[in-house]
């Protein structure tokens, strides 16, 4: 079974919240960006290889990589995962990755979105996608930073 010590959605993905705070309160040393996109983009890999802390290790896995490897990860490796949205999220799961709770950090403003929390923007796919998650049996969480109060997921459904 992977230590996975934080899965957050978070669409800038490996960045400086992520790298400076996160890690260190979890305890993750590698940060595993599931994303299909990334998988492919060395720049954008590149980008967030600089943001990332000297301490942990990167990947930029396709959410389906993601899906086969992850019970090979080593007991030592203490996994946050990345992605880009909560359908990202919802198929890592039903791949059977075994998330049990997500961060939701930054889901930013966009067309078509709403504002429900400081730094999360949804549409209605978003808010059915987490709602499958609940289903599935994930707990949700909508906190920026690890110093933050968590938010109320209220808003997410409303």
């Amino acid at each position: 079974m992977p230590d996975i010590v934080l899965t957050r959605i978070d669409n800038r993905l490996i960045h400086g919240q992520v790298a400076t705070q996160w890690c260190g309160v979890v305890g993750a040393n590698l940060l595993l960006v599931a994303n299909d996109a990334v998988s492919t983009d060395e720049f954008r890999q590149g980008l967030m290889n600089m943001a990332a802390p000297a301490y942990a290790q990167t990947r930029f896995f396709s959410i389906q990589k993601t899906i086969d490897i992850i019970g090979k990860a080593s007991p030592a490796q203490h996994i946050a995962i990345i992605c880009e949205t909560p359908q990202d999220v919802l198929r890592l799961v039903e791949g059977g990755v075994p998330i049990k709770k997500v961060n939701i950090g930054n889901m930013h403003m966009a067309d078509g979105k709403r504002q429900v929390a400081t730094s999360v923007a949804v549409d209605d796919d978003d808010v059915a996608t987490f709602k499958k998650l609940q289903d599935l049996g994930v707990e949700l969480e909508i906190k920026r930073v690890p110093d933050t109060p968590v938010e109320n997921l209220d808003k997410l459904f409303k």
